[in-house]
């Protein structure tokens, strides 16, 4: 039988039988944690799988087919491994807000430097618009016209007055969607706005320091009405790449990648070489700053783990 995972606890799975659409409780044969590999949970929701009924129709996974990709957080004190947080992702929508929590531009360019690493179509969708004063939208439009500039798509929404959600609903129709953010950004706020039917747990924002407190603790699928599915999970606090190269980080940072082709050596690496018209555009303001912290940041990075 064949089908996918719509839920991961860690130990048990829930499998959505592809053809009956049959929910099964499964577990994982033990020759899949024996597998060699950087991840630290074999199986994901999005995988698609093989699986046979044994008594008490309790489904044993036999065979995981070849993921389209994948994205990953980093496991906590374990440099070198990674959790896979989802899996075969049409689009991936992060979730910004400039306030309640306040989201860090380095973060959303590590996703998206992550979404370019694994082929996956992405979506900035900036939350919250309805709490920000005018001063704020400028704030909030003048990154959106940045990003746009680079190429991305974005799209601003408010999950209590209902801004642009029919337009979002448009994009993400008949797709595996997922949505990423930190926590308290509204994910599940907005997959309830969306289809109230659905019913996720939502929580406050710490008074402390304005962050969200983790309401999701693992990765659920969930099925829209009007066509596809949404990957609700746990809040993150930083994707991760693993098995690539310092070299191929420029790749993932497109206005990088573009410029590097003006640099005068064709093996550039944009950090103080000569003639290098990435740093010449990091002067002149055609690459932003921020940007260009975390491409810095990644190279370091890729540069340790292949060190160990």
């Amino acid at each position: 039988m064949k089908g996918i995972i719509i839920k991961s606890t860690g130990s048990w799975y829930q499998v959505l039988e592809t053809e009956t659409k049959a929910v099964f409780e499964a577990r994982i044969r033990g020759k899949f944690k024996l597998i060699k590999t950087r991840l630290t949970n074999p199986l994901a929701v999005g995988d698609e799988v093989e699986f046979s009924l044994e008594q008490d129709d309790v489904a044993w996974i036999t065979k995981i087919f070849p993921r389209k990709n994948y994205l990953i957080r980093k496991s906590v004190n374990l440099s070198k491994e990674a959790h896979i947080i989802a899996s075969n992702i049409d689009i991936a929508c992060f979730i910004y807000t400039l306030k309640f929590p306040e989201t860090s531009l380095g973060f959303l360019d590590r996703f998206l430097a992550c979404c370019e690493a694994y082929n996956i179509p992405s979506l900035i969708l900036f939350n919250k618009m309805d709490v920000l004063s005018e001063d704020e939208k400028e704030i909030v439009q003048n990154i959106e016209a940045m990003y746009q500039n680079i190429g991305y798509d974005t799209l601003e929404i408010s999950s209590y007055s209902k801004l642009n959600l029919d337009l979002l609903k448009d994009r993400i129709k008949d797709k595996t969607s997922v949505f990423f953010g930190h926590s308290g950004c509204g994910k599940s706020t907005l997959v309830n706005a969306l289809q109230p039917s659905l019913d996720l747990r939502t929580g406050e924002i710490s008074d402390t320091h304005l962050k969200g407190k983790h309401t999701t603790t693992f990765a659920q699928m969930h099925f829209w009405d009007f066509g596809g599915s949404v990957i609700d999970t746990p809040g993150v606090r930083e994707f991760a790449m693993i098995d690539v190269e310092k070299d191929e980080i420029q790749h993932y940072f497109p206005e990088i990648f573009t410029l590097g082709r003006d640099c005068k050596y064709h093996n550039c690496m944009h950090i103080n070489e000569p003639k290098c018209a990435v740093i010449a555009g990091l002067e002149n303001g055609e690459i932003e700053e921020s940007r260009y912290m975390t491409y810095l940041k990644l190279m370091e990075e890729a540069e340790e783990i292949n060190q160990k």
